[in-house]
């Protein structure tokens, strides 16, 4: 029975993905440890430290199906790790002959830090996969909407316009920014972790180094300068980046959300029948997506310390903190993926009313142009006689309820310097857009 909900057969379609459930899973972290087992007796044969026939009927018995699991469990209860009872299972079926070579000079660690780099390899195939589609999406709506006028808002409120492209490309960054940092991460990560009892390869006398490059090399990973066992950094790297990338992710989903508030309505999730919807409220049209990439990041950012934490280790093996890392390791990179899942069906089919976006740019009768009056008319009455002015003009609009053009137009400071023409003309959004326009650009350049 499964405690938590990203683990079981209901709740899981809401929390992480069956791709990653399939890579992080204890079934496929078990076959890849009987992976490591296997090349490291095919690299130690191609060494002549291993018979070639107990390689190849150690590599025929690596099968993850074939372990008797209940077993299994009873051994690793006793041990406290599951590898002394995974390798006498995987003696057993390779063979009596074979058995006495299984895990020749490695220790339990070696075996599920490796495995561990195996699965991150996967885990990180399929985020990448998934973010370079959110990516090209946002791109595109980033470049669909280059132009398309909208009220920026500070505080909740409005404050100056903006464009929906710029939101975009404002959600778009920090993801190219995750994609270069995952680019630099990767090969400091996938290194192979083989090192016996204390790291020294003593078992191996003065074979240990081949044996590591045989490894790594039947494993297509990395050697490292030195065994990294204890000493965790790459690891908690990988879990910090799903952290951060979980945090760019919650800017968009919050964003979403709040555009898709009745009152604002400008954007929404895409839709299809019954979703998001209510047991009560046949109206409602809930953000289901973007509270699912909420509640998966929060829960990502709460095992980012207990990962960093894990970093403590004692001596040459930990006496505890390494044992956390299961607990967070594959939960982190199962909710990151299912956010990321979240957020690229939120990029790839969001609803965008540009027409609302112009109403309400329209809401407060053209006050969110109060600082483009106030530049326009600063060089001919001075700053701050330009900003009193304003200032009046919007308290006489509010009250009256009358567009901010028509409260200037009033105003014998203003209308004796500006026609209606040079008002209306200060009074459009679309005249105060900065440089918006040029940093869309500048984003998309960086994915052209």
């Amino acid at each position: 029975m499964a405690v938590n909900p990203a683990d079981s057969a209901v709740w899981g379609v809401l929390y992480g993905t069956e791709a990653m459930r399939g890579t992080m899973g204890e079934m496929a972290l078990l076959q890849r440890m009987l992976d490591v087992e296997a090349a490291l007796a095919r690299a130690q044969a191609g060494l002549g430290i291993v018979p070639q026939e107990a390689a190849k009927a150690i590599t025929a018995a690596a099968r993850a199906d074939r372990l008797d699991l209940p077993k299994l469990a009873a051994a690793t209860r006793n041990t406290g790790y599951p590898v002394v009872g995974l390798v006498k299972q995987l003696g057993a079926l390779a063979g009596e002959e074979a058995a006495r070579w299984t895990h020749w000079g490695a220790t339990t660690q070696d075996i599920l830090d490796t495995a561990l780099v195996l699965a991150l390899r996967d885990a990180f195939a399929l985020i990448r996969t998934d973010l370079d589609a959110t990516i090209a999406a946002l791109a595109d709506r980033a470049r669909e909407h280059r132009d398309t006028v909208m009220a920026g808002r500070t505080h909740l409120q409005h404050a100056l316009p903006v464009t929906f492209g710029y939101k975009c490309a404002v959600w778009l960054a920090p993801l190219i920014n995750a994609r270069e940092t995952l680019d630099a991460l990767l090969p400091r990560l996938l290194r192979v972790q083989f090192g016996g009892a204390v790291g020294t390869l003593a078992s191996l006398g003065d074979k240990g180094p081949a044996v590591a490059e045989a490894l790594a090399r039947e494993l297509d990973l990395a050697v490292p300068d030195i065994p990294w066992h204890v000493a965790r950094d790459t690891v908690t790297e990988a879990v910090c980046w799903c952290g951060i990338l979980c945090g760019a992710l919650s800017k968009m989903a919050t964003d979403v959300m709040l555009l898709m508030q009745t009152e604002v309505a400008e954007v929404f999730e895409p839709h299809e029948a019954g979703r998001g919807g209510s047991s009560t409220m046949p109206q409602k049209r809930n953000p289901i997506a973007c509270e699912y990439v909420l509640a998966q990041a929060r829960c990502v950012h709460a095992l980012v310390p207990q990962v960093m934490s894990a970093m403590a280790l004692d001596h040459e093996r930990g006496t505890g903190p390494w044992q956390a890392e299961p607990l967070a390791i594959p939960q982190a990179l199962l909710l990151t993926h299912g956010a990321l899942d979240h957020a690229l069906q939120i990029a790839q089919g969001m609803t965008v009313d540009a027409a609302r976006m112009r109403r309400n740019l329209d809401v407060t009768g053209g006050a969110i142009m109060a600082e483009a009056v106030m530049m326009g008319l600063a060089p001919k009455l001075g700053r701050g006689a330009a900003h009193d002015t304003v200032h009046h003009a919007c308290d006489v609009a509010l009250a009256e309820r009358i567009p901010l053009a028509e409260a200037l137009g009033r105003d014998e400071a203003v209308s004796s310097r500006l026609d209606a023409a040079a008002i209306g003309r200060l009074t459009d959004p679309s005249t105060y857009l900065g440089s918006a326009g040029l940093f869309v650009d500048r984003v998309l350049e960086r994915i052209a």
